[in-house]
């Protein structure tokens, strides 16, 4: 369910019988035909082991089911808006980012110390996504949202992307992460640039980086 770009700060889905999308509560602008939005409790597709995982994730965002037939505009808060497109592969992002999605993708949650043990941990800590970040898995479209605007880097093996973990978004693909330090002689004199820790991505994929350090 391609979802069109109006501006910046707004999309637009079109709703089809048979069809469903989730979006986050509150995040429905305006609509056109006959369009059902009902409180989602089971945590998107994945049903029930989904919630679980929504609630050990302490995920506080509530989403709603769209369904029937016609089309919606999505925004919220006057946060910019990214459009992420999957085929097949899995995106990891925060779930107060999501705006929308297709109802075909699976949903799960994966905890931060799979990827990097310990560091994964304290990465989940310095960037404020806590233990748990949301994925999102197979054929369909995710609408996500950010500070600033964002940009899409992409990831080639042998080329890995450092990114500031406060400007990270979101990444998708066959990707490894981890966080690591910057720590030089300018740090420990007392005037380094603040930027101590980094989080290197590597693999095959891409990452979506905002243009600011603001948390939604």
């Amino acid at each position: 369910m391609p979802f069109r770009e109006i501006n910046d700060k707004l999309v637009e889905a079109s709703i089809t019988p048979g069809q469903r999308m989730f979006s986050q509560r509150g995040a429905m602008v305006a609509y056109r035909g006959d369009v059902s939005f009902t409180p989602n409790i089971q945590g998107g597709q994945g049903g029930v082991m989904s919630m679980i995982g929504r609630r050990v994730a302490n995920e506080a965002t509530p989403l709603m089911s769209v369904e029937g037939s016609g089309t919606v505009l999505f925004g919220h808060g006057g946060h910019h808006i990214q459009v992420v497109n999957l085929s097949g592969d899995t995106l990891y992002v925060e779930a107060d980012r999501l705006l929308a999605f297709d109802g075909s993708l699976e949903q799960g949650t994966m905890f931060m110390g799979s990827q990097g043990g310990v560091m994964g941990m304290v990465r989940g800590q310095v960037t404020g996504q806590g233990l748990f970040t949301t994925t999102l898995r197979g054929h369909g479209a995710v609408a996500v949202m950010a500070h600033g605007g964002v940009v899409e880097l992409p990831i080639r093996p042998g080329r890995a992307v450092h990114v500031d973990p406060q400007a990270y978004v979101a990444h998708h693909g066959d990707v490894r992460n981890k966080l690591s330090t910057a720590l030089g002689w300018r740090d420990m004199v007392g005037r380094g640039s603040g930027e101590a820790f980094q989080l290197e991505l590597s693999g095959s994929g891409a990452v979506f980086v905002q243009a600011s350090e603001e948390k939604l």
